[in-house]
């Protein structure tokens, strides 16, 4: 019973998934996302069997019904990224014994349900943004500043007040792991850092807090460096192009991928906090 529950909570991640391809794909480019869906090369629309997250993608081989052409494995990646998500975020919430007695309560936990809705948007947002700028190499400012303001309204939510204590140091942690960010981008014109990772980082303290919120940042800048090193010694290995681009020390590597993976690490993993500060003391 429990694996089929948690069966349909991937499928429901997965569906929020191919909604957010949407949104990915046709971010900056004139479209719409209230338009039908439809193939980019050969530009015909496609059939709720042809939009089924993930199994469609597995059922057509990766290809357009009609014209063959490959289809971006983007979909599929995204559809599972957030399907994951979405099991992990009802496990997060106590599983499905506490789903099962939430929504068969005479009184339905309102607050509940809103904790699960800010994670579903806040993940939605952090998949889009990493995505876009592992792509692009460029964080849109709508969605940054959403994921902001977002962490900062649950913050206030889950402090079950809607006064401003300034004895409480996790309101002011977006701004404090921000600023080094900014600094660096505005020392360095923005070559050693963007002003996009500085945003990103306002909204990961308001939602992790000041000492979680570090450790992601920690981890972020460890995952980044290893991720550097094993792509050097690949390309050095094989010589071939990594995405058809030679990869040196100099190669631009999007860092809000790191910063959300660092994210994903500490909120769902929290023992990993006791390991990352052994190794920083």
């Amino acid at each position: 019973m429990e694996y089929l529950f948690y069966f349909f909570t991937f499928i429901f991640g997965a569906v929020i998934g191919s909604f957010l391809n949407v949104v990915i794909f046709r971010y900056n480019t004139g479209m719409t996302i209230m338009g039908r869906s439809f193939c980019f090369s050969c530009n015909k629309q496609l059939t709720w069997t042809e939009l089924f997250p993930v199994f469609s993608f597995l059922a057509l081989g990766g290809k357009c019904r009609f014209c063959k052409s490959k289809i971006s494995k983007q979909y599929t990646i995204v559809e599972i990224m957030m399907g994951i998500i979405s099991s992990l975020i009802f496990w997060k919430l106590g599983g499905m014994t506490l789903f099962l007695n939430k929504i068969t309560a005479v009184r339905l936990d309102v607050e509940w349900l809103i904790s699960i809705a800010f994670l579903f948007i806040i993940f939605g947002l952090l998949v889009a943004i990493c995505v876009y700028d592992f792509k692009h190499k460029i964080i849109p400012d709508f969605w940054v500043y959403s994921f902001a303001v977002v962490a900062f309204l649950r913050l206030i939510f889950l402090s079950g007040t809607l006064s401003f204590d300034l004895t409480n140091w996790n309101l002011f942690a977006g701004p404090i792991l921000a600023f080094p960010f900014a600094l660096l981008c505005l020392v360095s014109d923005g070559r050693w850092m963007g002003l996009g990772d500085a945003k990103l980082t306002l909204g990961i303290g308001w939602f992790l807090g000041l000492t979680q919120g570090l450790v992601a940042i920690v981890l972020a800048f460890w995952i980044g460096a290893i991720f550097g090193v094993v792509l050097l010694l690949i390309q050095k290995l094989s010589e071939s192009s990594f995405f058809h681009r030679k990869v040196t020390m100099k190669s631009e590597l999007p860092f809000a991928p790191f910063l959300i993976i660092g994210l994903f690490l500490v909120f769902f993993v929290p023992d990993i906090m006791n390991y990352v500060g052994i190794w920083m003391l």
